[in-house]
């Protein structure tokens, strides 16, 4: 007689005989991981615990934390830059596009402490490591691409920059980002003649 897996894929003896989401909640608890105790406080025990998986797992599913980390970060990084392309696609016009922008800098790309962490972590991580540049590259080409939908190349890539630096500045400013200031900025750099116009 074998034992019948419960509904979270444990058997009655404790083990667990199949469970297809591993990976899935392998990557996911890695994120929570980085979100708490950055890429330097993150291992592969804190990250099998907050996935409930056993620590062999950890070596089944990746040849080690670099491969871990890199899918946490490019699934961080599709995530952030899949709802940044919805919003400016969402976008019927400029003014339109500059109204989805502000609401990205202020609010939704970035709308949570622990957004800020990871991405913050990404861009630090990517700094060092080379084969982490690859995902923030991808990230900005795919960011300026969104933004080209309302605006040239020029302005594309300046509020790209505005974007990254408004939210360093919003991680690390004990005061709340005034929107009206962003809506300022938006509207400047937007309003402004490009280079070569």
């Amino acid at each position: 007689m074998t034992d019948t897996p419960r509904a979270d894929g444990r058997t009655p003896g404790g083990t667990r005989r199949r469970d297809p989401e591993r990976r899935e909640r392998i990557v996911g608890a890695c994120l929570d991981v980085i979100a708490e105790s950055g890429v330097a406080g993150t291992s592969h025990r804190k990250v099998a615990a907050a996935a409930d998986v056993p620590l062999g797992s950890m070596t089944y599913h990746f040849s080690g934390m670099d491969e871990l980390l890199h899918e946490a970060f490019t699934r961080f990084a599709s995530s952030v830059i899949e709802h940044f392309e919805r919003r400016m696609s969402e976008a019927a016009d400029v003014e339109a596009a500059k109204r989805a922008l502000v609401a990205l800098i202020t609010a939704d790309v970035f709308g949570t402490q622990r957004d800020l962490v990871l991405t913050h972590e990404l861009y630090t991580l990517a700094a060092r490591e080379p084969a982490f540049r690859g995902l923030t590259n991808a990230w900005m080409t795919r960011s300026r691409a969104a933004l080209e939908r309302h605006f040239d190349p020029t302005t594309a890539r300046l509020l790209d920059a505005l974007v990254e630096g408004l939210t360093i500045h919003r991680a690390l400013d004990t005061e709340p980002q005034d929107p009206a200031l962003v809506t300022a900025a938006v509207e400047r750099l937007t309003s402004a003649p490009s280079p070569g116009r």
